[in-house]
Parts: structure tokens; sequence; C-alpha cells
């Protein structure tokens, strides 16, 4: 019996990925889009993207990396490395927002209000 296809939708794309937990299971957008939809198309991947950063905002664990795609952490671990990944990727832009400001990182961080995090080279040069 085929599938009926759906809108994609936060339930819909959530009810998804309850059957993928660990980075072993994880599931490209493309795939993703296709198991809520039955259809393909980069409109509907944008909208992917939108809301799994809804459903993370609203706190679930959705780990996402290009050699796993998408799914749900499996464990603390997994979510902790999600969560290294996504810092990486906004420091990323941090230091370009910098550099096209003209402004040192740290600058940025005051005023963003933000506390700048402790990084291997501040423990290095308390040694």
């Amino acid at each position: 019996m085929a599938l009926l296809p759906q809108d994609l939708s936060p339930e819909a794309v959530l009810a998804e990925l309850q059957g993928r937990r660990g980075a072993v299971n994880g599931i490209t957008a493309r795939d993703l889009v296709h198991a809520v939809t039955q259809r393909i198309n980069t409109a509907d991947e944008r909208r992917l993207r939108q809301i799994i950063e809804k459903l993370r905002r609203d706190g679930h664990p959705i780990c996402a990396h290009p050699a796993n795609g998408y799914h749900l952490a499996a464990s603390a671990e997994e979510l902790d490395r999600c969560c290294e990944y996504l810092t990486g990727r906004a420091m990323t832009s941090l230091q370009q927002v910098c550099a096209m400001k003209r402004v040192a990182l740290p600058d940025l961080y005051g005023q963003l209000g933000l506390t700048k995090p402790i990084t291997d080279e501040d423990t290095n040069d308390e040694r």
C-alpha cells in the first residue's frame, strides 16, 4: 500500500525522526523531505531547515551533520557533539561579522552581551 503524501509540518518531521535515533540512523534533508511528502524539491528542503530550527528552539534534540544527516540524539554525548558542531558554525559566522565590521571578536561579544567562551588557547595561557 502506498503512503499518502502529506504537508511538510513540524509534527510530520518529528514523527519521521522518531524512528531515527543516533547518527547511524541519520537521513539527508532530501530523503527526509521525500519520506514525509513523497516529493522532492528545493523549496521543501528550505522549509525543512526552518522546521528543524523551530523544533530545536522548542527543545527537541535534533542533531545534524553533513556526514550523517538528521537524527534524534541517542545519548547526551551525541547531543553535546551536535551542539559543539552548531556552536562552531555560529562562531564562523561571528568571525565573518567581525571581519566585515572590523571589530575584534571579544569586542563583538561585549556588544552582543555575550560572555566569551573558554577556548583551548585560554586554557593553555593559564599553564
